[in-house]
């Protein structure tokens, strides 16, 4: 009895390194490698430019102290995310970020990255908290009133989370009466409250996933390229309907006055959309989740 005991010991402290190996409790997905397929497609590497010249007040004040101030999300599969235990960031608005630093003139060590909740980007942004902002932004008009925007440099579409046995949510107009969540400050608010006027708020978007996974809610509604880093992460537990109502043009977010650093951000896109880096980027980061890389979007500039 006590060496049967033993062994399942050992056999648990074996398991426990592996799963440790892998990053902190709920890092998104393994990879292909890792669970014996092919190798995930790899990251690309960004040349640092120097002798950068641009006119712009918060870049001098980014190159002053050395450091560009990055605004992002933290808490989302495949587009922003933060180990915590590491500190590390992922995703594919990160690797945008990292495009458009490099051009700007700095190394992924000088980003420091600032996590921002939906509702705090504009205050951010206007009070100089941070140089700029890459994380499911979405470019629109009210937002335009006290900001600006290079891109867009994704295109997505709202759609919705909810548990993989669900068949009864087959789309926005099949919410009525259910308890949808989605987060406070988003543009998924008013869009799902054209179908169903009772919206559960919280500040972030994994909080509504756990209320989710233990039946709290009976679906989450926000981009499809979001929750369709959830649902890899959860699989085979959860899924989306694969039913977008809306269209999202993710953009940058900066300074509402600074149209040096706005045209040196568009630049930027273009040049890595133009060389590949885009894709690569994609396929390394969203495209885990099995959705093939999307068209690249026109660039929008004013």
């Amino acid at each position: 009895m006590r060496t049967s005991r033993t062994l399942a010991v050992a056999l648990c402290a074996v398991a426990l390194t592996a799963t440790a190996a892998c990053g902190k409790d709920g890092t998104p997905g393994t990879t292909a490698a890792s669970s014996g397929g092919s190798a995930a497609p790899a990251l690309p590497t960004y040349t640092v430019k120097t002798d950068v010249k641009v006119d712009s007040a918060v870049l001098a004040e980014a190159r002053k102290r050395g450091q560009l101030i990055i605004g992002a999300k933290a808490d989302q599969p495949n587009l922003g995310w933060e180990d915590v235990a590491s500190g590390d960031r992922s995703g594919f608005d990160i690797e945008i970020a990292k495009m458009i630093a490099a051009d700007l003139g700095f190394t992924p060590q000088q980003i420091k990255w600032q996590t921002l909740v939906s509702s705090q980007r504009e205050p951010a942004i206007a009070k100089g908290q941070i140089d700029f902002y890459v994380g499911t932004y979405s470019i629109n008009d009210e937002r335009k009133k006290s900001v600006s925007f290079a891109g867009p440099y994704y295109i997505a579409g709202q759609d919705l989370l909810v548990k993989a046995d669900n068949t009864t949510i087959t789309g926005a107009e099949s919410t009525g009466g259910k308890n949808v969540c989605t987060a406070t400050g988003s543009t998924s608010i008013k869009n799902i409250q054209q179908y169903n006027p009772k919206v559960t708020q919280f500040d972030t978007y994994s909080a509504c996933v756990e209320k989710l996974m233990s039946g709290e809610v009976d679906a989450v509604t926000t981009d499809d390229a979001i929750l369709k880093g959830y649902a890899s992460k959860y699989a085979p537990k959860l899924k989306v309907v694969g039913k977008p109502f809306t269209k999202e043009n993710y953009g940058v977010g900066l300074n509402k006055d600074d149209k040096a650093l706005r045209d040196a951000i568009s630049d930027a896109l273009k040049a890595h959309e133009d060389n590949g880096d885009w894709k690569k980027a994609y396929d390394a980061t969203l495209g885990a989740s099995g959705s093939a890389a999307p068209d690249v979007p026109a660039l929008e500039r004013y």
